[in-house]
């Protein structure tokens, strides 16, 4: 796990932001019990979760989260599985609002699992939820590009500097 400077300026933002949305609604320990959630849960294991949890309990003790309002969010979920012929089971619906969950505090974002596991459909079903969702503010349509980083040199994927002429080259990633 990440617990850099990095992880820590993630925190920070996610409890401005929520400070902004909430205003003088939360106490200031419940935005940062918050921020601290959001900014993690979605990266622990099962078995680290309780840990987690009890670390939290110790640092913020009585504090307890309302939990987020995910219905409208769930049920389009529900209704882009339904649409692809996927059975919308917990497990599923769960790492799709974890995806939407960091996509909110983090500007890029790795999905890990092995093949076969799903990473696709995750991905591709929040997008469409987010489209079936774009008339409220809070969810906008969402562009997939999928690039195989093996078809092209990692140059072409980054962009690279011309050694003679010092000039910068754009590569895939930056366009998109």
């Amino acid at each position: 796990y990440d617990y850099g400077m990095r992880a820590v300026f993630s925190i920070l933002v996610r409890a401005g932001n929520l400070r902004q949305q909430l205003g003088d609604s939360w106490s200031e320990d419940l935005i940062v019990l918050s921020a601290i959630n959001d900014v993690n849960l979605p990266k622990f294991t099962t078995n680290d979760l309780p840990l987690f949890r009890g670390i939290t309990r110790d640092l913020f003790p009585g504090a307890e989260l309302p939990e987020p309002d995910y219905r409208t969010l769930l049920r389009a979920i529900r209704q882009s599985c339904r649409d692809k012929n996927l059975q919308p089971k917990d497990e599923f619906v769960r790492s799709v609002v974890q995806l939407r969950e960091t996509v909110a505090v983090r500007h890029g974002l790795m999905v890990v699992g092995g093949t076969g596991s799903g990473k696709t459909r995750v991905i591709h079903t929040l997008a469409e939820s987010f489209g079936r969702l774009r008339r409220n503010p809070e969810y906008t349509t969402v562009q997939v590009h999928t690039i195989n980083p093996k078809s092209i040199k990692q140059s072409q994927l980054y962009g690279y500097t011309d050694v003679n002429t010092q000039d910068w080259t754009d590569g895939v990633l930056a366009v998109i």
